[in-house]
């Protein structure tokens, strides 16, 4: 009988393997064919009028607490007013003038250590340039503590295609641009920061762990082999030298000189020897450094913008899809059961 138990707990764990097994497969295939079709047949960026969200805001709290005469009277004059404004901007555009209002594009950028947000910002970045002219305007929010130089430097290359075009940029910063933050900060033509928000770390960093001596005390021999003097020049196993030292060092204050520069070409009324010392400062300070031009958050910004421009949040369909994440988490799962029933 217990034989016959633990046999019963083998094929209940192997069922469950199995299914687990195949809903991974299924969400795995299905998401090969949705990323098939998507290079088929690339699915449109996510574009949000802001206006319309600030209308809806006022009209709910309008609503609560307003009498409802009042309510449908304001909504009436609103509505007046738009279309009015609609009937000009027609005439204006019949008779070969420009349109009447401006446009503001707002992009969001959340970075991590590796910039993935990169490839849904390149995205972003094209479609504003297929349709944006030199009267318009974009937005960046802007939260990024740093991370690795290349990733943040395509950022940066993304946001300098906007100032290329002629089209104005501001950034807005309203918790932290550091480091490669900052590298794509400073391609803007202003420079917004909340009072509190962390701003600079021009700077380089590397940390590498060293496991040789644990290796040699345990016995184990780390032989590693190369071509050209400089392929390696730190490792994690084996034993490092002062010349790979040092020559690592001088890489890395070729990555600063490189950061320090690039910033100096875009704010050249800045002091980059007093800020280019990886140190980072709050807002208001950084507004007497010049790092910023102006404390102010975001959404005061884009209220205020809101009132004599059409405001659209651009969003790239390049970002992570719900389908992808699930199985991500299905192969996870897999790995688990595996590991459970190998024990």
């Amino acid at each position: 009988m217990e034989w016959l138990a633990e046999y019963g707990l083998f094929l209940a764990k192997a069922a469950t393997l199995v299914i687990a097994v195949g809903l991974a497969a299924a969400l795995v295939a299905g998401a090969a064919r949705q990323t098939r079709a998507g290079r088929r047949r690339t699915a449109p960026p996510e574009v949000v009028p802001l206006n319309r969200e600030y209308r809806r805001m006022a009209a709910a709290f309008e609503s609560a607490a307003m009498p409802r005469k009042a309510v449908r009277a304001r909504r009436k004059a609103d509505k007046a007013e738009r279309r009015a404004r609609d009937r000009e901007e027609h005439r204006r555009l019949a008779s070969g003038g420009e349109g009447g209002r401006r446009r503001v594009f707002v992009i969001d950028f959340k970075g991590d250590l590796r910039a993935s947000g990169v490839d849904a910002l390149r995205e972003e970045v094209t479609l504003v340039l297929a349709v944006a002219t030199d009267r318009d305007e974009v937005v960046v929010r802007l939260e990024n503590s740093g991370g690795a130089a290349h990733g943040h430097g395509l950022g940066a290359s993304q946001l300098a295609r906007i100032r290329e075009r002629g089209i104005a940029l501001t950034v807005t910063v309203d918790r932290v641009a550091a480091s490669g933050g900052y590298m794509m900060a400073c391609v803007a033509n202003r420079i917004l920061a909340a009072p509190f928000a962390i701003v600079g770390s021009i700077g380089a960093f590397a940390a590498i762990p060293n496991l040789h001596r644990l290796l040699e005390a345990r016995g184990v021999d780390v032989e590693q082999f190369q071509a050209g003097e400089y392929k390696l020049t730190v490792t994690m196993l084996g034993k490092n030298t002062d010349a790979g030292r040092e020559k690592f060092q001088d890489q890395l204050d070729n990555i600063h000189k490189l950061f320090r520069d690039f910033v100096a070409e875009y704010r050249p009324s800045l002091d980059v020897e007093r800020v280019g010392t990886g140190e980072y400062w709050h807002g208001r300070d950084a507004l007497d450094l010049n790092l910023v031009d102006e404390l102010r958050t975001s959404d005061d910004y884009l209220y205020a913008a809101s009132r004599e421009a059409d405001l659209y949040r651009i969003r790239g369909a390049g970002r992570p899809r719900l389908r992808h994440r699930l199985a991500e988490l299905a192969e996870l799962a897999v790995d688990r059961c595996t590991s459970h029933l190998s024990r």
